[in-house]
């Protein structure tokens, strides 16, 4: 689907809990940015929130699509994003041991 040493940028949505408090964000790094969130280094709002749990992602070869996905995600009503991860993730599994970034 991607070739080697193609660039990938990646939309993502953190969670504390199952229906917990969310952060949407972009990263060229889906491993590294997801890391900072668990070490409560990511983020102000997701340490105080102890939003650690990567429960959903996208891949993207161009910025500005991943940045306009993001952008678009944020202005959603929480019902849509919550059906969203739902889609792809009903148990709202962590998928950081999961990610190829």
């Amino acid at each position: 689907m991607f070739s080697r040493g193609e660039r990938r940028f990646f939309p993502y949505i953190m969670a504390s809990r199952r229906n917990g408090t969310l952060y949407t964000g972009v990263t060229n790094h889906l491993a590294r940015r997801s890391s900072e969130h668990k070490d409560g280094t990511g983020s102000v709002f997701t340490k105080q929130y102890g939003v650690r749990m990567l429960v959903y992602y996208e891949v993207h070869t161009s910025i500005s699509e991943a940045i306009q996905r993001e952008t678009n995600i944020k202005h959603w009503p929480r019902k849509w994003k919550l059906d969203l991860i739902e889609s792809q993730n009903p148990q709202w599994r962590d998928l950081f041991d999961e990610i190829d970034a």
